[in-house]
């Protein structure tokens, strides 16, 4: 898990401002979404929260916001970290609909998922809404296949371990110890050695069934042809 994120309502209820001067402070760039989700509604990280209290201070002080952007331009805001340079790409997060409906299954299939530990949110609102970044839309796909070719959910809970493994390792090669970093890439390689079998078996036997296919679906219109030129017994209706 990240960091906790608030939802647009959940902002504005934590905050305690009105749906129009967070608006018009948008506007002003006095204060910017660090996410959204799918369907647009934007999202805040605690850092946002607390820079919207530095800025109703100053307002009740009588700064008007021209000068409080000023403010936060040449020295920030006092605990919040300002970024300087282009400001941060606005990250897309999608609920558990809202993937449901991407990789074309049922919320509840996403927290059964969960629940075994095959996935898990990259954040929740404030509000306990489960966020999850575009990445899990071709996670999901490759569980979909996992559970066509055959893997149960516990076969699939040890990849999804391993990938995750993986994951923490390619952005920090010191998350786990030497020797456990070594036992993990050893897993990983088996794993990929084992599927690339299974894929070659996948493939050999798709050619078989496409050929196969092939061959019986010229069969059965040639026999079909043959039919409809057969005369109709008397009393018999024609399909045609």
């Amino acid at each position: 898990m990240k960091k906790a994120m608030f939802l647009r309502e959940e902002l504005l209820e934590r905050v305690g401002i009105s749906e129009k001067e967070l608006k018009s402070w948008e506007q002003k760039k006095l204060i910017n979404p660090d996410g959204k989700t799918a369907d647009k509604v934007h999202l805040y990280t605690k850092a946002a929260v607390d820079r919207i209290d530095h800025i109703k201070k100053l307002l009740d002080l009588g700064y008007q916001p021209e000068h409080i952007l000023k403010i936060i331009k040449k020295v920030g805001l006092p605990q919040v970290q300002e970024k300087k340079g282009r400001p941060e790409k606005i990250h897309e997060f999608l609920t558990v609909g809202g993937l449901a409906e991407r990789v074309g299954i049922s919320p509840r299939a996403i927290k059964h998922w969960e629940d075994k530990g095959i996935i898990e949110p990259d954040m929740r609102s404030e509000g306990g809404f489960r966020l999850y970044s575009e990445t899990y839309i071709h996670f999901c796909l490759l569980i979909k296949d996992l559970q066509l070719f055959g893997y149960s959910l516990g076969e699939i809970k040890i990849i999804s371990d391993l990938f995750r493994d993986f994951l923490a390792i390619n952005s920090d090669i010191s998350s786990f110890s030497v020797d456990e970093t070594s036992r993990k890439l050893v897993s990983m390689t088996g794993m990929i050695m084992e599927f690339e079998n299974k894929v070659k078996l996948f493939k050999d036997g798709m050619e078989r069934w496409e050929s196969l296919l092939k061959k019986k679906k010229k069969e059965i219109y040639g026999l079909k042809a043959q039919n409809e030129k057969l005369p109709t017994s008397p009393g018999q209706k024609s399909d045609a």
